[in-house]
């Protein structure tokens, strides 16, 4: 699909799959409202990178997990291109604790990442559909997560909240219908900061050796291969909707659980 003169609004679209699916679709003329939380430098960074590849760029920072700030940040997307066509929920958090410790996790630990991960994800999807309704024509793309489908990854709390988005993705492709289509991206391992700032550079170097060396493609995903994924859902896929796609070189055919040590 053309997306010349789209305008595509994006959660966490400072760093990683954000950024990188940014970057991809400024190169094709999109323009894009960048939300960051707390990562100022990189959010401009992105829209710099963006411009120079010809897009125009928002940069909006804001919390999903405040519906006030998920408001404001699509009215100054509307009030500066009059439409949204596209949004991506990529905003999300964890909290890296071992599973087999219960204990480890508390009541506040599950409410602070199911905010972000689930809540915020569903605040933005409630901001932009009376525009996109309005419009004729939406498209939105949550960032889910390998850990919601098998159960496994940084923490069991993560896990639940992504297994929550997917099952609230169904419920928004079928409700937003038929004027927007709603699908997900199920990314396993992806290389870069998400892990390697929680893990330190020993600890995600073995976990990116371990990946490379159990999943049957034998490839660590990066920011750029997901973002493909999503933009393709996003921008390209006019007859698919509730769809959680697996984007995880096949690490749920059977390989190792990804766990962090």
């Amino acid at each position: 699909m053309q997306v010349k003169d789209w305008v595509v609004l994006i959660t966490g679209g400072g760093t990683g799959v954000g950024a990188a699916a940014a970057q991809m679709l400024a190169k094709d003329g999109a323009r894009i409202a960048i939300n960051y939380s707390r990562s100022a430098r990189e959010a401009e960074e992105t829209a710099r990178a963006c411009e120079a590849l010809g897009g125009e760029t928002l940069v909006c920072q804001g919390d999903v997990s405040k519906d006030e700030d998920c408001r404001r940040m699509v009215a100054e997307t509307m009030a500066k291109w009059g439409r949204i066509d596209g949004l991506m929920n990529n905003a999300g958090t964890t909290q890296v604790v071992a599973d087999n410790n219960l204990d480890s996790l508390s009541a506040d630990d599950f409410l602070n990442i199911y905010s972000v991960n689930v809540v915020g994800a569903y605040q933005m999807a409630r901001a932009v559909a009376p525009h996109m309704k309005a419009q004729g024509r939406g498209s939105i793309v949550n960032t889910s997560s390998i850990a919601g489908v098998m159960g496994i990854g940084s923490s069991i709390a993560y896990a639940a909240s992504k297994g929550a988005m997917n099952t609230m993705t169904l419920s928004l492709a079928r409700l937003l219908a038929p004027e927007i289509k709603v699908n997900a991206i199920a990314p396993g391992f992806i290389t870069g900061r998400w892990w390697l700032d929680r893990l330190g550079q020993e600890a995600y170097d073995k976990m990116v050796a371990g990946v490379e060396q159990s999943v049957p493609l034998n490839h660590a995903g990066t920011p750029e291969d997901m973002a493909e994924t999503a933009l393709f859902l996003l921008t390209n896929s006019a007859n698919i909707t509730g769809e959680i796609l697996l984007c995880d070189s096949g690490h749920h055919l059977g390989g190792a659980p990804l766990i962090a040590r």
